[in-house]
């Protein structure tokens, strides 16, 4: 299969009936791939094998059978080409015990570059992804949304060809999200090779169209998702939204473009405000300039359904 509608001449991250098990657990299963430069989406809902095939073609575990490469190298043998690849991990795996500064700096020392460039380069994604009033504090002490922002700020610090995003917008509030959403877009339109994985269509569709749709440890489908949209009605999703605020927040979504459902849910930890929305792609689009032009507070989105659900269904189906 082609990724990205680039041909394999041009691939610069190539599988080849790829397959991953864990005992008797199969997580991977037969995939092949090609991908070129830009923006391709990785889909499919948890569990669907989309951080083992990650990790795989990043060069970060050894494929059960296939095989992975980048630039045309396995990276496993070639470890020098991994100053090429940046990676951010969905899980939490960072240093709680060092500053962002500090872990920044070791990232960018462990890639070869003196103290001078360590230095502009830390201070430069510092202050893109807003830390810098951070970067003094310890990474235990930061919030979600701040970790993730730290976690990309060391995948792209080093200026890599080839970067693996993993659910890289997870615990971001809607501003972060839209700031990272562009700053991704730059890296595709630069000529970078972007891979991204996410369980929500709507989020994925907002950096590309190209997308690579795994099910079940396999690859179900990938092109555009317009050609999958296209024969598929808009189906609603349920999102919550955490705010410090929450009372003010719903109801100004009340009556909303998009928004067909609004209540206040009672959590052991506050409030948070449930969303239903008949058009997620729009919802997603217009909910950054709602809060930035309104003052409204929201420090986190979640999904509370499968966004895929219906494509999903549909590809089966067919």
């Amino acid at each position: 299969m082609m990724g990205a509608g680039v041909g394999s001449e041009s691939a610069r991250i190539t599988a080849d009936r790829v397959g991953k098990w864990f005992g008797e657990v199969i997580a991977v299963n037969n995939c092949t791939l090609s991908v070129g430069t830009g923006v391709v989406g990785l889909l499919g809902a948890n569990g669907a094998g989309k951080s083992t095939l990650f990790k795989m073609l990043a060069g970060l575990i050894e494929p059960s059978h296939g095989s992975v490469r980048v630039f045309g190298r396995k990276l496993r043998e070639d470890v020098g080409w991994y100053r090429r690849v940046g990676f951010c991990p969905e899980n939490e795996v960072l240093p709680e015990w060092m500053t962002g500064r500090e872990y920044l700096s070791l990232m960018l020392r462990l890639m070869g570059f003196d103290k001078n460039e360590v230095d502009r380069r830390v201070d430069y994604w510092l202050d893109r992804f807003e830390l810098t009033a951070a970067a003094g504090r310890r990474i235990g002490g930061y919030s979600k949304g701040m970790s993730q922002k730290i976690k990309l700020a060391q995948a792209l610090a080093h200026d890599p060809d080839v970067i693996f995003l993993d659910e890289p917008l997870n615990g971001m509030d809607p501003v972060s999200r839209k700031q990272s959403i562009d700053l991704v877009r730059e890296l595709g339109e630069a000529g970078r090779t972007v891979l991204v994985s996410s369980h929500i269509l709507p989020e994925v569709e907002s950096m590309t169209h190209q997308i690579i749709l795994i099910d079940r440890g396999k690859v179900l489908a990938e092109g555009s998702v317009t050609d999958i949209r296209d024969k598929i009605p808009e189906h609603p999703t349920t999102v919550a939204l955490v705010s410090a605020d929450s009372r003010a927040l719903a109801g100004f979504l009340i009556g909303r473009d998009h928004v067909v459902g609004v209540e206040v849910e009672s959590m052991p930890d506050g409030d948070r405000v449930v969303v239903r929305t008949d058009h997620a792609l729009g919802f997603y689009r217009d909910l950054p300039g709602w809060i930035l032009e309104n003052d409204l507070t929201v420090d986190e989105i979640l999904t509370l359904d499968d966004s895929l659900e219906a494509v999903f269904q549909y590809l089966t189906e067919r």
